[in-house]
């Protein structure tokens, strides 16, 4: 027999063995920040025993196409062994196809138990070369978790993270000889002396009279209590309280005095990544700072490689993502997603704005933040000026430690407007208010009542912003708008919710469409941003419009807030904020499980690949328009057409993008306004009719039936 391999590339091979004690060795360093580092090492060792079969070797050995299971024999292997090596069948059964369903006695295929029954070529050659190890330590502590089968499905989820990441990475390390370009970036205790140099001078203003003395006193307060324990924390500072800076103050300093791996940022917007990467990168080095969501593709240029590769497993300082790309890779049992979940672990993780965490999927999001604090060596801040009450989500013995100091004073420092409820007005009411202003800016619920009202104002001065302009458009008309309210010119701008938060903008005035008191809040933001002028002058009107006007996913927050103002309620108070979520949680009852994501897990039931793909934070699909209508854009178009759908073009063809759902396109399909680019660019079409796009309200989805022509 000749020897055992693994893999053959170029004339060169890995043996097996030599395969099997690399991932192992890689995987026991990855668990081993978790405490576990014989579950990754024994996981590691078992992964690949079924190429050991006669029929994977003559396969491997004579370069053949057909198919042969490798990955059943370790998750078998396991299942015999019996105990706690039972737990690893899923991750070895799962290496290539995805961590499976448990399945049932009468199952078949790719559930677990479908696996334990199935046919596989004999791989007892292993023996000669390869022992099982032991493995000494429990999963997690039983008596410190109140649902044993939860924490179960999450350290299996955590033990194949380490071994896919391993698998991926020693198999990377044979095929490029080692010379894989990845840089890991540098240490905490590195970035926390960079950001102390930064921020330096600030630390001298101790005058808490002024706006900077009192984000010093923010700062100085969050970098002190970065010498406490792990846990759990909440970061609640109004609007211009210099939370960016101090959250990531505590997260370096913390991280720092802990030896933790890493900081990822949490955010719900796109445009405030956007913000805060920016942010990040200029004070700690581009090298360390990875920016990973759906807007942004690392092409394979030779600066940004080390950047591509780090996207594939968080291997970064400091990680900056989405909400959607956070608990989707949570809750996933895909390998490509699931490779970055152990480097989760032992981090500082701040979630920003907080109170924008998805409610349908509340209950097993605060679930997985509670394994990660309890299990995983994570901390967590919760940071944002409307905090949600969270607490009664959590254990009873779990402890939230506040990191603003007084925080009703500082609330009452920075107030800079008044909420002010005027109750119903027709539509018309409104455009005569609005007429009278000087700059002013009107949030409401739908695109289609922003575009009506923003049509019966146009003139001189008035502004739209909208979704369905793509970025580069947006930011033009936003560096007109800031132009035009720095210089103190007419300026009245209507808008849907995306002005709410990461859009920086100050305004005399503020006109809000009801919704929840969160966003009240939000939009108050917005107004007198820079304490200018007093908050008595500067108000924020709250109304109603005549007619309902409800937007998708919005009534119980509505229908709350129009709850607390018939009882009298300050929408703008912390207590107000508090009452608020409250009452939305109990309302929405069993709905903050909509899916009922955590049954999935019981009674030693592992339902992986079913949750995987019923958790969205996003259910609606959307398709890519690219609007034409720039020279640059004519030439991204271009490089698409002729080289093909690229990562790098991608990134490019990002900022002449508009996303529409299945719906809305249907529509223009069918008049003829679109057209796919090219066979491989799957939902990522062109406009063809130009006039169906607007410089002032973006592309109108308001298509009249029949109005193409039939050649």
């Amino acid at each position: 027999m000749k020897e055992y391999i693994a893999h053959k590339e170029n004339g060169r091979i890995q043996t097996l063995k030599d395969h099997l004690e690399g991932t192992a060795c890689l995987a026991e360093k990855f668990a081993e920040k978790f405490g576990k580092a014989d579950w990754g090492y024994c996981c590691g060792l078992l992964h690949d025993v079924g190429k050991y079969s006669a029929e994977f070797q003559k396969k491997i050995w004579e370069d053949g196409s057909q198919m042969v299971d490798h990955s059943t024999a370790g998750a078998k292997l396991c299942l015999e062994e019996g105990g706690l090596y039972g737990f690893m069948s899923y991750c070895i059964a799962g290496h290539h196809a995805g961590l499976p369903d448990t399945g049932t006695s009468a199952s078949l295929g790719a559930t677990l138990e479908g696996r334990k029954r199935k046919r596989i070529p004999d791989y007892q050659a292993y023996r000669s070369e390869i022992r099982i190890p032991p493995v000494k330590t429990l999963p997690f502590d039983f008596k410190a978790v109140s649902n044993p089968d939860f924490s179960m499905s999450v350290f299996i989820r955590m033990l194949y993270s380490c071994l896919v990441d391993a698998d991926f990475l020693d198999t990377e390390r044979f095929t490029k000889e080692g010379k894989t370009e990845r840089k890991s970036g540098e240490p905490l205790n590195v970035l926390l002396k960079r950001l102390e140099k930064y921020i330096g001078g600030w630390l001298s203003n101790k005058d808490l009279e002024t706006v900077n003395g009192r984000r010093t006193e923010i700062l100085q307060h969050c970098l002190d209590c970065g010498e406490m324990e792990r846990g759990m924390f909440r970061l609640t500072v109004p609007t211009g309280g210099g939370k960016t800076i101090a959250s990531l103050a505590f997260a370096l300093r913390h991280g720092a005095a802990r030896q933790m791996d890493r900081v990822i940022y949490v955010i719900p917007y796109t445009s405030i990544i956007e913000q805060n990467a920016a942010v990040f990168r200029n004070i700690l080095g581009e090298e360390n700072v990875l920016e990973n969501h759906c807007n942004v593709d690392y092409d394979g240029s030779e600066e940004l490689k080390s950047m591509q590769l780090a996207a594939e497993n968080w291997d970064k300082p400091v990680v900056v993502t989405t909400n959607v790309q956070f608990f989707e890779s949570l809750f996933s049992n895909r390998s490509s997603r699931c490779r970055k979940l152990h480097n989760i672990a032992n981090s500082v993780i701040i979630f920003d704005e907080a109170q924008m965490l998805p409610g349908e999927y509340l209950k097993p999001c605060t679930a997985m933040m509670e394994e990660l604090v309890q299990n995983y060596r994570s901390t967590i801040v919760l940071c944002t000026a409307t905090q949600p009450t969270l607490d009664s989500f959590f254990p009873a013995h779990r402890n939230i430690t506040e990191l603003c100091p007084r925080m009703e004073d500082q609330f009452r420092f920075f107030e800079r407007t008044r909420l002010n409820h005027i109750g119903k007005i027709t539509e018309e009411e409104l455009v005569a208010r609005l007429s009278g202003e000087s700059q002013a800016l009107c949030i409401v619920n739908t695109r289609k009542r922003a575009q009506s009202l923003y049509q019966s104002l146009r003139g001189e001065g008035i502004y739209h912003l909208s979704t369905t302009m793509y970025p580069r458009h947006r930011r033009k008309i936003l560096e007109a708008i800031r132009s035009r309210l720095k210089d103190g010119e007419k300026c009245i701008v209507i808008s849907t919710s995306l002005v709410e938060a990461g859009v920086d903008l100050d305004f005399r005035k503020v006109y809000r469409q009801l919704a929840g008191v969160d966003s009240m809040i939000q939009a108050a933001g917005r107004c007198n941003r820079e304490g200018k002028r007093s908050a008595d002058e500067s108000l924020v009107q709250v109304f109603q419009f005549e007619e309902k006007d409800y937007i998708p996913g919005q009534r119980q927050q509505m229908d709350v807030t129009k709850m607390l103002l018939t009882e009298g309620w300050d929408l703008s108070s912390l207590e107000c904020v508090e009452e608020y979520f409250k009452r939305l949680y109990h309302f929405r009852g069993e709905g903050l499980d909509q899916k009922h994501i955590l049954d999935e897990f019981s009674g030693k039931i592992y339902n992986f690949n079913k949750v995987g793909k019923e958790f969205r934070l996003i259910e609606n699909k959307t398709i890519t328009i690219f609007v034409n209508r720039e020279p640059e854009a004519a030439e991204v178009l271009s490089q698409i057409e002729y080289g093909g759908l690229t990562k790098s073009a991608m990134r490019k063809a990002g900022q002449f993008c508009i996303q529409v759902y299945e719906q809305d396109f249907a529509k223009l399909y069918g008049e003829g306004m679109v057209r796919a680019v090219s066979e491989d660019a799957k939902d990522f079409y062109q406009l063809t009719d130009e006039a169906q796009y607007k410089e002032d309200l973006g592309l109108d989805l308001e298509v009249e039936a029949g109005k193409a022509l039939i050649l």
